[in-house]
């Protein structure tokens, strides 16, 4: 069965819809079979896959409020060579309609229950906020991946948003785990950043993924051209890093997996 992780983070502008783009084109290269879900209603991870958002036939909201299947909504060609359930300004039409919907939490759950077979890898860009929307992918996913900045307030924000996503899993999906905290936008020259890093790794240990995210100027350029880094500038240290991660959470789903006993 494959997996569903949930990049989530309350605080806007951490690099979550950059980490969501650039993880799905890095797995899909790997040969996975991704799916992207963009569930953010400003539909920034849709551009980034190079699809219109202006132009598409169904988004979310025909998942979560008409109820079609998957395969009416998807959309396989993407320039991050992985399949996309793309968001726009419908989606926040969705987000009040859920108000009114009998097991609003889970409609997202049941939706990707016929694929989850056929995905290796099922990423959800979630909207930087508590709402609905969030509240599905956190009752359809198996674990939370968290971007943060190494910057002041961070610390504090983190452990707010990890006291929120016990409190959520333990209302709407007891099996919901923190997949891991990535560090973004890096500058090892900055001294606060460090120290916000030792910090983080004190607290939270091996959550803490080994990679990290540099600041770096083709990972801001790539979703102006609607392209993951990998496919704007294989080279660069951004695409570079996304890779990285990419293999991290290969290896640690590697070591969750059950060894078969001999005999």
């Amino acid at each position: 069965m494959g997996k569903v992780i949930a990049i989530a983070n309350q605080k806007g502008g951490v690099g979550k819809t950059t980490t969501a783009v650039n993880v799905a084109a890095s797995m899909a290269a790997t040969r996975r079979k991704v799916l992207l879900i963009d569930l953010d209603p400003q539909g920034n991870a849709t551009m980034g896959s190079g699809v219109d958002k202006f132009e598409v036939d169904a988004t979310c909201y025909e998942l979560l409020i008409e109820e079609k299947p998957v395969e009416e909504v998807v959309i396989r060609e993407t320039s991050g060579k992985y399949h996309l359930i793309a968001a726009n300004g419908d989606v926040t039409a969705a987000e009040i309609k859920l108000m009114e919907l009998f097991a609003r939490e889970v409609r997202l759950r049941n939706a990707l229950k016929p694929v989850r077979d056929y995905y290796d890898y099922i990423f959800i860009d979630c909207p930087p906020s508590l709402n609905q929307l969030t509240v599905n992918a956190m009752a359809a996913a198996d674990s939370v991946l968290v971007p943060m900045q190494c910057e002041y307030y961070a610390l504090e924000g983190l452990t707010a948003l990890m006291d929120t996503i016990r409190k959520l899993a333990s209302v709407v999906n007891p099996e919901l785990k923190i997949e891991g905290v990535l560090r973004t936008m890096y500058d090892p020259r900055n001294r606060l950043a460090n120290d916000v890093s030792e910090q983080l790794k004190r607290h939270f240990g091996e959550q803490v993924y080994r990679t990290v995210i540099p600041r770096n100027v083709r990972l801001a350029e790539a979703p102006s051209f609607g392209t993951p880094a990998m496919y704007y500038e294989k080279s660069s240290a951004g695409a570079k890093a996304y890779l990285a991660l990419a293999g991290e959470i290969l290896r640690r789903r590697d070591r969750e997996r059950p060894v078969a006993k001999a005999g």
